[in-house]
């Protein structure tokens, strides 16, 4: 789920990001924190954008319970 040596990358192509050894956290990062960038009309970028708090809350969170448990 989480190997923090492993840092997420920006791949070029579908190909490159299919073939590449990621985690699920480095999913976020790579691809669907991404996504409400890549929207446009006004309704979906509305949804992306509560969609896009809501990982960046899960995230918050995520790392500070990863870092409780590894002091």
């Amino acid at each position: 789920m989480h190997l923090p040596d492993l840092q997420p990358k920006l791949h070029g192509s579908f190909e490159e990001y299919a073939k590449s050894k990621t985690t699920s956290i480095n999913h976020f990062h790579e691809k669907l924190l991404l996504l409400k960038d890549r929207l446009n009309t006004d309704s979906a970028k509305k949804i992306a954008e509560e969609r896009h708090q809501f990982m960046e809350e899960f995230l918050d969170r995520f790392y500070a319970e990863w870092e409780v448990k590894l002091n």
